[in-house]
């Protein structure tokens, strides 16, 4: 983002206060950051991303003895905190969460969007008798998830971190993208874009906030663009052999960074990636609705990359357009890799209304009512602080932040919530369900 759009962004978001917010849980923690359900003032809720300045520090601190590299790797990564803000800022998509707030203090920076009560898709998965959906219920996920990413690449945002634990269900039953952390910035996904190469980059629409302007924290002087050292972008020639592929991208980013198992194998490979690269993981994903499990997932890291570059999907069972989609989508070269285009005109999704999905009433799931009190217990700073203690390794997360990578394992930390699931759909029969949290 432009200095001007981040300056202006400083003046319309509101700067969350503490004391004036009423802590209901911790709903989970990701490679960064804990996530809290939040009651504002008039009573709203949200979802409050809390992450440790000084975890922040001491783990830069710690990987180098020159002060110069420290303070650029410290930059670099309240660069991408502020990214991951200014991004929120700028969405007006029913399917993307909007910036309710920044929070800063002397422990802890972060910020709030809408609350998705539904948690993630693949705690409701895992409550499903075989641990995976009926086609028809992931055909209306699926089809959700192309228009928000349809929408990410129109503004130029690669997400880079599609999974199911990233894909939250919102009160209305519709689902919600999260956990920009990972997201970058290159020329904006359009027609225009796959012909000239030589297009300008549009800004990111901001929203303007009918909120009481305050005085913005300190930290946020380090944003000054969306990118980072690590986050190296080249521009690359189109070739007319192309088409309208999605590897047509004016630029390419050559970061090393997502969750093990969604790994595209342009990054593995090290040769630049771009848009494509959301449309692999989107295929693992809708292996894994199916299945129950992803494509290549190995005893370890090593061997996970090792079946991502060398190994087919195994797509066990009688052809169907479902699993012949997500072949197209599991294509290792991003040339040949299906598009947007190819995958909303796919046969799998040929009964599908894209303009009148979002207007559904009914989703296949939606989430129970919550009535739910605060907990005074919990002091968020001190909470924070303590998951993400210096020189300690969460067994269930692990995650490589060095400078040119960002790799993080699958999330298996799981708590217990309710839901409902609505006939049809292929929903034999309504019924309560617990689920786990991510």
């Amino acid at each position: 983002m432009s200095d001007g759009d981040s300056n202006h962004l400083q003046n319309q978001v509101a700067y969350l206060d503490l004391k004036n917010l009423k802590v209901i849980s911790a709903l989970g923690r990701g490679a960064k950051g804990v996530v809290f359900l939040f009651r504002s003032e008039n009573g709203e809720s949200f979802a409050l991303k809390a992450i440790s300045r000084a975890s922040i520090e001491k783990n830069h601190s710690n990987k180098s003895t020159n002060s110069d590299t420290t303070d650029r790797r410290l930059a670099d990564e309240y660069r991408r905190i502020c990214f991951e803000r200014d991004v929120l800022a700028s969405f007006h998509h029913p399917l993307l969460p909007k910036l309710r707030g920044v929070l800063s203090t002397e422990k802890i920076i972060g910020y709030a969007i809408d609350y998705c009560p539904g948690r993630d898709l693949n705690s409701l998965r895992k409550k499903q008798t075989e641990k995976m959906f009926s086609d028809d219920v992931i055909r209306f996920y699926a089809a959700e998830i192309v228009l928000a990413l349809e929408h990410l690449h129109g503004l130029g945002i690669v997400y880079r971190d599609l999974k199911p634990e990233n894909v939250m269900i919102q009160e209305n039953g519709h689902l919600m993208l999260v956990d920009f952390d990972l997201s970058t910035k290159l020329s904006p996904k359009t027609p225009e874009t796959r012909r000239l190469s030589g297009s300008p980059r549009n800004s990111l629409p901001i929203k303007e906030r009918n909120r009481k302007k305050k005085r913005f924290p300190q930290w946020l002087s380090f944003c000054k663009s969306g990118r980072t050292e690590s986050d190296s972008v080249h521009p690359v020639e189109l070739s007319s052999k192309s088409g309208t592929r999605e590897s047509d991208s004016v630029e390419k980013s050559n970061s090393f960074v997502g969750t093990e198992e969604y790994v595209a194998p342009e990054i593995l490979l090290g040769n630049g990636h771009d848009f494509s690269v959301d449309w692999w993981c989107y295929g693992v994903m809708l292996y894994e609705m199916l299945y129950g499990t992803t494509p290549f997932r190995g005893s370890n890291r090593k061997e996970t990359y090792y079946r991502i570059l060398a190994k087919d999907p195994e797509l066990v069972g009688e052809p169907t357009p479902l699993r012949d989609l997500i072949k197209k989508l599991l294509e290792k070269d991003p040339i040949k890799r299906i598009s947007v285009e190819g995958i909303k005109g796919h046969d799998f999704f040929k009964d599908i209304d894209w303009a009148r999905i979002l207007e559904i009433p009914r989703p296949p799931f939606i989430p129970a009512a919550e009535d739910i009190e605060g907990n005074k217990e919990i002091d968020v700073e001190s909470f924070v602080q303590g998951v993400f203690k210096v020189g300690t390794h969460d067994d269930d997360e692990e995650v490589e932040n060095t400078k040119n990578s960002e790799i993080k394992s699958k999330n298996t930390e799981e708590n217990k919530n309710k839901g409902v699931w609505v006939e049809g759909l292929n929903n034999p029969h309504t019924q309560n369900e617990n689920f786990f949290i991510f």
